[in-house]
């Protein structure tokens, strides 16, 4: 028990400096009316290393705190477990003897330390909660020594009583951080200690004395596993709420979800523009039935969502006047009681159907636009841009770049139409060679007696009908920089030697000619043939072969690549539109199909596709059903079915629902429209008209 210094709150400031100037205890106490009044902790106010005698009297009142907050504990008396949780949410303890008179106080930190000696029932259950806290607990006395634990300590650290009480702290936890606090006083938190027993996350904090030096630390540790865990839950939380984000991106129809109060939480992306007084994003938080009574909406579905605990349909009307077809679905707990409504909305005014597909098709006109300005930009140099968005297209893209920094040997393999030579192009464009010639052979246009002369070329007077000059051949052209031999796989046996020594050698010889000459010239030869299959069956040679296929590149075909068409489809149309001085453009069903198309001749095929189309269309807008007429040209077997015999009856339905959709399709245009006329919706002929379109090619 320590005694009670005490001066009254209405000393003055010398008297009270004269009285303070020796004392040395952490609380002091403040009387009224010769009655104990107050306390305060000299130690909250005191600065650095500066004494009491600093202080003044209206700082000690300003900062006193009232002495009926404390517990008391009188002279015999039983400890309690309700005095005990008193004790522990103060600082100190009053003491009163028999006669009830103050007589003294007990630090918290001291009758925490006498209780522990007590073996008594409230003691036991005190040690009992403290056990019982899921953190470990280890006490450490000043001379680094473990005095105390609990078992969930023992448990995270792997260890037994026997090989902690009593041991150096230093040899089980941070050594370093266990001498800092004793040497500074400060907290050092959450520090991993990892060994071959135990990995935990580690806090350090002192137990300081009255005089402020350190006598002693308390080491609070965590299971890292289980703080993984706690880690890894919020991660999965964060990745729901991203996907949720996602899913809600990508819905047609407007989303809102709204508590049970009326309260507006959060809506999808796609909302109905006309139908709010304002962006959707600004009314978060406000209130539905606020907005109902000021006539914004009526009615609310939310209302009757909530009166009647079930799904509610309604049309809802605007203020503006505008119609939308809303679903109210309730939200229940796992009590049973309503949380949430989630509404679901969709415009049924035809201004507002015409209006989000014409800004669909602006936003659509100016990513593609944008998108082929970065190409515009990134290839100045280039005429021969490569036009993508695709990640397959991405990867070779980079390979290009990494390529075009040496002067090996290139393999392009694809189909026909692909784009091989603008690849090859690509390649000599970002080369060192992309001053020098880039020169194109089609090995399989050329005859077989003609080709050889094209290739190395042929002296004065070589063969009947020579020019009289001779003639340098493609290599001798190409010197210093890039030959493209096209349709490699075409190339005659007799001329693969040649070749093959031309690549191994470095070095060419005319037709008519016994003298060689040195050419440095890089080969890019493509193919839409199996190379592998023709050595295989001897009509391609295996030495040729290893030797162009130092840097095979795999150029995939556009179905596979099908996010490519769109872009490659707008850049066409743009070049034509500059050609002829028009402003055509695409419905974004018209793009769609397009995507659709498995495009068997590849760019190509795209290409004179779009002209056509170009070529042919009234109006400005290439729209679906122009799209589908030559379409259907192009693909003869699209025949409509006609029923001559018994068939199955789901076989039947499906034969008529393909001829609705694409009469249809072809009457509207827009997948939108079609649906109206269905009276189905508009996903679902969009799903069934592209496949409709991949079952007839």
């Amino acid at each position: 028990m320590r005694s009670i210094f005490a001066v009254p709150k209405n000393i003055g400031e010398d008297t009270f400096t004269k009285k303070i100037i020796d004392y040395q205890d952490q609380y002091l106490f403040l009387t009224e009316n010769n009655q104990l009044h107050s306390y305060v902790d000299l130690k909250q106010l005191k600065t650095g290393d500066k004494e009491y005698s600093n202080l003044h009297i209206d700082q000690i009142v300003s900062n006193a705190v009232s002495i009926d907050k404390l517990g008391v504990f009188k002279s015999e008396q039983t400890l309690s477990l309700s005095f005990i949780f008193k004790a522990l949410g103060e600082p100190i303890v009053l003491v009163k003897d028999k006669n009830n008179e103050i007589i003294g106080y007990l630090r918290r930190e001291d009758m925490l330390a006498c209780m522990f000696r007590e073996e008594t029932r409230n003691i036991n259950i005190l040690r009992m909660l403290l056990a019982s806290i899921p953190m470990g607990l280890f006490v450490v006395d000043e001379d680094c020594k473990i005095v105390n634990y609990n078992e969930s300590g023992l448990e995270m650290i792997r260890s037994t009583e026997d090989l902690v009480m009593g041991k150096d702290a230093r040899n089980i936890f941070h050594e370093e951080h266990i001498n800092e606090i004793f040497a500074t006083g400060k907290t050092i938190l959450n520090q991993i200690r990892i060994t071959d027993k135990m990995a935990v996350l580690v806090d350090y904090s002192p137990i300081e004395t009255t005089s402020g030096s350190v006598d002693g630390a308390i080491i609070i540790i965590q299971d890292l596993p289980a703080v993984e865990k706690m880690s890894m839950e919020i991660e999965n939380v964060k990745n729901l709420n991203n996907d949720m984000n996602a899913i809600l991106s990508t819905i047609y129809d407007e989303l809102v979800v709204i508590d049970r109060t009326g309260e507006i939480l959060r809506h999808s992306e796609n909302y109905n523009f006309d139908f709010w007084d304002s962006e959707l994003n600004e009314l978060v938080g406000k209130n539905i039935f606020d907005m109902e009574e000021k006539g914004n909406i009526s009615p609310s579905i939310t209302k009757l969502v909530l009166e009647r605990k079930q799904k509610v349909s309604r049309v809802q009307e605007g203020k503006n006047g505008k119609k939308v077809l809303a679903v109210g679905n309730p939200i229940f707990n796992e009590a049973g009681e309503m949380q949430r409504v989630v509404v679901a909305s969709r415009d049924i005014t035809e201004n507002t159907k015409l209006k989000t597909e014409l800004k669909q098709t602006k936003e659509m006109t100016k990513k593609y636009k944008e998108e082929l300005n970065r190409l515009k930009n990134k290839t100045d140099e280039s005429p021969h841009e490569i036009i993508y968005c695709s990640s397959k297209m991405k990867q070779i893209v980079n390979q290009i770049e990494k390529v075009a920094r040496f002067s090996s040997t290139v393999l392009i393999q694809g189909e026909s139409g692909v784009g091989k030579e603008m690849i090859a192009r690509e390649i000599h464009c970002k080369s060192d060679r992309f001053n020098k010639p880039f020169l194109t052979l089609n090995c399989g246009s050329i005859p077989e007696n003609l080709l050889e002369s094209e290739l190395f070329g042929y002296t004065k007077g070589a063969f009947t009908g020579a020019n009289e000059k001779g003639k340098k051949g493609y290599f001798e052209q190409a010197d210093g920089g890039v030959l493209f031999l096209d349709e490699i796989g075409d190339m005659p046996l007799s001329l693969q030697v040649k070749l093959l020594r031309v690549l191994q050698e470095g070095e060419v010889v005319p037709i008519g000619s016994v003298t060689a000459t040195t050419v440095d010239v890089q080969i890019i030869a493509a193919t839409n043939k199996d190379l592998n299959d023709m050595v295989e069956k001897g009509t391609f040679r295996e030495d040729l072969f290893y030797r162009i296929h130092v840097i095979p590149i795999h150029v995939p075909p556009l179905n596979e690549r099908s996010e490519d068409i769109p872009l490659l489809a707008y850049h066409t149309l743009q070049k034509l539109n500059q050609r002829y001085n028009k402003k055509c453009y695409f419905s974004p069903d018209a793009l769609t199909l397009l995507e659709s198309y498995s495009w068997p001749g590849n760019i190509r095929e795209l290409q004179n596709f779009v002209e056509r189309l170009f070529v042919t269309t009234e109006d400005n807008v290439i729209s679906a059903a122009s799209v589908d007429q030559i379409l259907s040209l192009v693909s003869k077997n699209k025949t409509k079915p006609v029923i001559s015999e018994v068939i199955p009856l789901q076989k039947a339905k499906e034969d008529v629902e393909n001829q609705l959709i694409r009469l249809a399709m072809e009457k509207y245009g827009t997948t939108i429209k079609a649906a109206e006329a269905l009276n189905i919706s508009q996903s679902a002929v969009s799903r069934k008209y592209h496949k409709l379109l991949h079952t007839n090619e």
